[in-house]
């Protein structure tokens, strides 16, 4: 079971997933049935943008193109968030999928993630390698 919220107060459709990493948003909103009009069932919505011009490394300015983008709603949806359960009077700690210990693959910036990378600057004849930020908005308070 997947919870959502709702895009807007007016609407019946409620976001399930919105993954800024891998650019999804997954949808799901009750409809009338085609075959029962009298019956609601669930449609769900997945719309993806898929960044052509993304790097294998996106820190990287410098790495090849990706060519390859997979998604799997498995880990869109995955829950990593300890939660506590009570198992016979005790109370544990557990989490809601098994693979929240790999890192996640980004196919363009996570606007809430701080990306930095180098690049060469050539000043006054000499080369340095310069730090620069990729994302100022996440990076910088102000």
């Amino acid at each position: 079971v997947l919870a959502g919220f709702p895009q807007d107060p007016e609407d019946k459709e409620y976001v399930v997933v919105n993954n800024k990493c891998q650019c999804i948003t997954v949808t799901s909103k009750f409809v009338p049935s085609k075959d029962n009009p009298g019956e609601e069932i669930l449609e769900r919505n997945i719309r993806i943008l898929v960044p052509l011009m993304a790097r294998e490394n996106i820190s990287d300015p410098m790495s090849p193109l990706r060519t390859t983008f997979v998604y799997r709603m498995t880990e869109l949806c995955k829950k990593c968030d300890p939660v506590e359960v009570e198992l016979g009077g005790e109370i544990y700690q557990a989490q809601q999928s098994t693979s929240c210990n790999e890192p996640e693959t980004c196919y363009t910036y996570n606007r809430d993630k701080c990306y930095t990378t180098t690049f060469p600057f050539l000043y006054h004849g000499e080369v340095k390698d310069v730090p620069a930020v990729l994302t100022p908005a996440s990076c910088y308070a102000d």
